[in-house]
């Protein structure tokens, strides 16, 4: 497809304020030793307390959906305004409730207090009709992790699971990757900070890289995946693997689009939400 004029304004931006981390050893090392302090938005949405996990939620409880969504940013960025705006739009189009949790981030944190934080949230949804998981990079590799991890804890799988570019191998071992072509990320520093998130766990572990876990019994999957960011063929991988071990799992390419465009508020994320209101109504 053809790129409407204002993602090429937004790509351009982004590629210009390219954290400096991204592709450079020295300044990833800086940034993991002395990271800067991170801060929830205020305004204009408010976060609230719900069972001790701190949340953004978005139209009304009794909703025909209920929507889980991990945002992402590396497990080192806080959860930003484009997501929030986001998922407010994902409550209104597909009718849907929508809780996005505030966790944990590295390099201060490790993978398995997000754990230890999600899961009884995911406990007290699991119960709603139609619960869907979502998540963006990072926050998609998750959703993809935990659902490996909670067949083993006696808990249900959520209803359907729908990912914008997951990060699905924090260990980057897909080389080689073509870093200077995509406009936010880069394999030198995601390396260095998947170690960080990963933290006494391998970062080959299902736990952070659901590329390497075992998918069967997971729920029908949509990937939406930019056709020039750096995570296409880890994520066309993992797909294929999904479909081995007996998941039904669907990808969409933005050709010509960079990493979780869906989540920003342009043309082309339109077309992404008409796409999953037609998935979930199948």
């Amino acid at each position: 497809m053809s790129k409407s004029l204002l993602a090429k304004a937004l790509e351009a931006v982004l590629r210009a304020t390219k954290l400096k981390y991204m592709d450079s050893k020295e300044e990833v090392d800086k940034f993991i030793e002395n990271p800067p302090e991170t801060k929830v938005p205020k305004r204009p949405f408010k976060s609230k307390d719900l069972d001790g996990c701190e949340v953004f939620t978005f139209g009304d409880e009794n909703a025909e959906n209920t929507i889980l969504y991990v945002h992402g940013g590396a497990y080192v960025l806080e959860i930003n305004f484009f997501q929030l705006l986001h998922c407010r739009k994902l409550a209104k189009k597909l009718n849907a409730y929508v809780v996005a949790p505030v966790y944990p981030l590295a390099p201060s944190n490790q993978a398995h207090q997000t754990y230890d934080l999600l899961t009884p949230l995911y406990e007290k949804l699991s119960s709603r009709n139609n619960l869907i998981l979502m998540g963006d990079s990072a926050g998609g590799g998750f959703v993809y992790s935990f659902c490996q991890y909670i067949k083993d804890k006696d808990l249900p799988q959520p209803y359907r699971i729908i990912t914008y570019s997951p990060w699905v191998d924090i260990s980057m071992s897909n080389i080689p990757y073509n870093s200077e072509e995509d406009a936010t990320l880069g394999d030198v520093g995601l390396r260095e900070i998947g170690k960080t998130w990963a933290g006494d766990w391998n970062t080959q572990d299902y736990r952070v890289s659901p590329i390497f876990g075992d998918n069967t019994g997971l729920p029908d999957t949509l990937i939406f995946v930019g056709g020039e960011e750096l995570f296409y063929d880890d994520i066309h991988k993992y797909a294929k693997k999904l479909r081995d071990n007996g998941v039904d799992a669907k990808i969409s390419v933005g050709e010509g689009m960079f990493h979780i465009y869906p989540v920003f508020p342009i043309s082309e994320s339109n077309k992404v939400v008409k796409e999953i209101q037609e998935y979930l109504n199948k």
